[in-house]
């Protein structure tokens, strides 16, 4: 493939990770394959991880949607997981296809993905059945999290709600210290460990740590997405550093 790939990502305004940790992975990615990318970005006003700020901004992702469609990026991920899921248990299904149909109303052919559909589908792809999941959200909203992941066929068997509401402070917060935070919880029956069920906090430099610390394999919001774009581009996801799931197995 000559062209440069474009990647099209619509960010709450306040996020400054999905622009960091998506590059990095398909940059990385260029070192052991031949397509190359360039990044490209909408902002949804968000500030502070409330419901009521959430669906604001959600209303906002059509607009995005139709500016990165201007574009014509071949494939757009709307990268705010809890926004999908607080909106009500299977939107990510509903959010996808209004999008889409907003980009191909534009003249575009692009693909539409989302970090919520993408790691709901990670999991499947990965036949997990119990997993182990990290959040940074205050807890009424963490709770919409775990039940939306439950009521796609999953039972989450620990979990831990770092209840950070300021978003710009989610993306402070140091990766390092997850592995701590992991080993503090339970997750000797987990088939899987979900580092971290959101796109803005930091989670890629400690993934191969958590997995060599709990021999299990260990997927992100940020990896998952990233797997759900080259899926949707059609290209092979083995990503060096990027986890189990970028291993090329799946």
């Amino acid at each position: 493939m000559n062209k440069s790939i474009r990647i099209g990502q619509i960010v709450p305004s306040s996020n400054i990770t999905m622009e960091t940790e998506i590059p990095a992975l398909l940059k990385a990615r260029e070192m052991v394959a031949p397509e190359r990318f360039t990044f490209h970005s909408a902002r949804m006003r968000m500030k502070h991880v409330t419901k009521e700020e959430l669906s604001s901004m959600d209303a906002a992702s059509d607009r995005c949607a139709l500016e990165l469609s201007d574009a014509k990026v071949d494939v757009m991920g709307y990268a705010c997981l809890v926004a999908i899921m607080s909106m009500g248990l299977g939107y990510h299904r509903s959010s996808k296809e209004r999008l889409a149909e907003v980009v191909r109303g534009n003249g575009s052919q692009g693909a539409v993905v989302n970090s919520a559909g993408a790691l709901i589908d990670a999991l499947h792809a990965m036949k997990a059945r119990k997993i182990a999941v990290v959040v940074p959200y205050m807890k009424p909203l963490a709770q919409m999290v775990f039940d939306y992941i439950a009521n796609e066929g999953f039972e989450v068997v620990d979990c831990r709600a770092l209840e950070i509401q300021d978003n710009l402070a989610v993306a402070a917060h140091d990766p390092m210290d997850l592995p701590a935070i992991v080993a503090g919880m339970e997750v000797a029956d987990a088939d899987v460990i979900v580092l971290s069920a959101c796109v803005q906090m930091p989670s890629l430099a400690a993934v191969q740590t958590v997995e060599a610390q709990t021999g299990k394999p260990v997927v992100t919001a940020a990896i998952a997405t990233t797997w759900q774009m080259l899926n949707a581009l059609e290209l092979p996801t083995r990503v060096p550093g990027g986890g189990a799931l970028l291993s090329g197995a799946y």
